[in-house]
């Protein structure tokens, strides 16, 4: 452990009272606090000290280098935790190259069926890093994959496989993220070389998927040639050959994000809209006859199954597979205005509004499905990602809020190099846990307390960590990494013990409100810098409830907080605790 010098100054800690300009001047969107904000009594009780122990060069500053959100963890492998084997049946792939679709043809042009909308919108300016699959450029090591599970055949398509020597299969959902990501890196990649293979492995995955299609019912389904069994999740036994409305809706991204391309040939972008157009439709296919892979539920609400069941109306009610479906729904409606596709994505959106209580596993790992309710770890931080994307594709800050949810709930344990826990001066209580060896959640060991003991600092002091995560049956802790404590854990509470910096910050589009409780209840908010030398804290209360606009969250010096970003508190932070965000309150940790 390290320990720092770093004085008290005791009456630049004293609660301040905010004064005359920061009364009644803090502009939320479209108005400002309507409140006043009270002054100092003239005998004022003194408080105590809120910083006790702990010197304002550690409370109050948050390093640079160690910002940010973790790393999106890899996109998960559909066929993962099952077992592929070769087909049983002949699969009925079209014949030759699609031809034009000609009048009186059995092709779909309303909704399936009436389903539940709650009115979502689709906003189709999104900046460029905020639209679908931006986040998961294709790394140039990675374009070329031969791995166990993983290979490319000789046209340059991804073949899954069970292990080395085993044949290899299309996997739809597979070789449309294989390409996505092509995609996205095409569009920033500046070496020609490079541009033109990324380019080139995504044309690859479209032909395949196209040359492959299976044509029915008026529409193409893209099918997956091979048996395949999930011991875990029962009803997922499937006979080739089978469909999922996961790659039926990411399909329809793909398609539609290569006719975005100047490179692509006016002959291809007609191929590409050709092959979008069919693939929305299958989603305006009901489950009345077979294909199919949306239905509605009992209570009316859509479903896009990622793993249709054997009857109608059944699945695995997939969570993941269904948003990552709707990413379709959003570049098909941004590139044609369709009203189908807005509906089936309103539908889809007040689906997940609705069943969020049930995706969510309170402070712990949120559910894979809806029809098994089995915890998943690997599945957590894309649901997190996924919800963050509905709230920047809707505008709704329903979706923001349950983006707060997961993440408090259980948070990313990934911690940059360089990130340290601060202590202030007086008695800690340390535990040792059985984890893994680096710390994560066994479900073997469900982080069972081995050890515990108490230390003592005779002043503030940091310790180097490696990990900030939920324990199981617990709140957030910290894994201290090097020192005389290694390997120790301690709990996070501000700001006795806190995480020095800001992280797991989630940004907000269209910027989110936040209000202040009425009936002149203090509220501390609190300015950070680098350093601490210029942060500040101040008591703010209001007569009335009062907002303030807020453009990000997160976990800043050990608690959940929002940014406010205008008026006389622009630039302060406000606790989550302290405070409602559109009308909803937080959870707390």
């Amino acid at each position: 452990m390290s320990e720092t010098r770093s004085s008290l100054d005791r009456r630049g800690l004293i609660r301040l009272a905010a004064k005359g300009a920061a009364a009644g001047v803090a502009v939320a969107a479209g108005g400002t606090f309507a409140g006043t904000v009270t002054g100092a009594v003239a005998a004022p009780t003194p408080t105590p000290d809120p910083l006790r122990g702990m010197p304002r060069s550690l409370a109050l500053s948050v390093p640079r280098r160690v910002n940010g959100d973790a790393p999106l963890p890899p996109l998960p492998d559909q066929t993962g935790g099952g077992r592929i084997s070769r087909p049983s049946r002949r699969i009925p792939y079209a014949q030759g190259a699609p031809s034009a679709r000609v009048a009186g043809e059995d092709v779909p042009t309303a909704l399936p069926f009436a389903f539940n909308q709650a009115g979502y919108r689709i906003v189709t300016d999104l900046p460029e890093a905020m639209r679908p699959w931006r986040d998961r450029p294709k790394r140039w090591e990675d374009i070329t994959p031969d791995t166990e599970k993983q290979f490319l055949d000789a046209e340059g398509v991804v073949q899954v496989r069970e292990g080395f020597g085993q044949p290899g299969y299309d996997q739809p959902v597979t070789q449309i993220q294989f390409a996505l990501g092509c995609i996205t890196s095409y569009r920033t990649e500046t070496d020609a070389s490079r541009k033109a293979l990324f380019l080139t492995r995504a044309k690859a995955q479209a032909k395949r998927l196209i040359d492959r299609r299976v044509e029915a019912r008026g529409v193409w389904y893209f099918p997956y040639p091979f048996d395949y069994v999930h011991a875990e999740h029962s009803g997922v036994d499937y006979k080739a050959p089978w469909y999922s409305g996961m790659a039926q809706g990411e399909a329809i991204s793909l398609f539609i994000q290569l006719t975005q391309l100047d490179a692509v040939t006016a002959d291809e972008r007609a191929l590409y809209r050709q092959a979008a157009d069919a693939a929305f439709a299958s989603l305006l296919r009901g489950d009345d006859a077979y294909p199919w892979v949306v239905h509605k539920d009992s209570a009316g609400y859509l479903w896009i199954q990622e793993y249709p069941g054997a009857q109608p109306g059944t699945g695995d009610f997939t969570y993941n597979g269904m948003i990552f479906a709707m990413f379709g729904l959003w570049d098909y409606y941004a590139a044609t205005g369709n009203e189908l596709a807005l509906a089936l994505y309103d539908g889809s959106a007040t689906t997940m509004a609705r069943y969020f209580p049930l995706l969510r596993n309170v402070r712990w790992h949120s559910y894979y499905c809806q029809t098994h309710r089995i915890p998943a770890p690997t599945y957590h931080q894309h649901h997190i990602n996924l919800f963050r994307q509905l709230h920047w594709q809707t505008g709704s800050p329903d979706f923001a809020h349950h983006t707060d949810v997961l993440t408090d709930d259980f948070p990313s344990p990934y911690l940059r190099e360089g990130s340290t826990v601060a202590f202030a001066a007086g008695t800690h209580t340390l535990y040792r846990l059985d984890t893994k060896a680096d710390g994560g959640w066994d479900r073997a060991k469900e982080d069972a307390q081995l050890e515990v003991k108490k230390v003592t600092f005779d002043r503030a002091t940091q310790a180097p960590a490696s990990m900030r995560r939920r324990i199981q049956g617990r709140g957030i802790y910290y894994r201290i990494s090097a020192g005389a404590y290694a390997g120790w854990w301690v709990g996070e509470v501000w700001p006795t013990s806190f995480l020095r910096g800001e992280y797991l910050t989630t940004v907000f589009r269209p910027q989110r409100t936040l209000t202040f409780p009425g009936g002149n209840q203090g509220v501390d908010v609190y300015r950070f810098t680098e350093d601490g030398t210029a942060a500040s804290i101040k008591t703010v209360s209001f007569a009335a409830p009062s907002n303030a606009p807020t453009d990000r969250r997160a976990i800043v010096n050990g608690r959940p907080m929002y940014q406010i970003t205008a008026g006389a508190l622009a630039g302060y932070w406000a606790p989550a605790t302290s405070v409602t965000t559109d009308g909803t309150g937080t959870t707390r940790a």
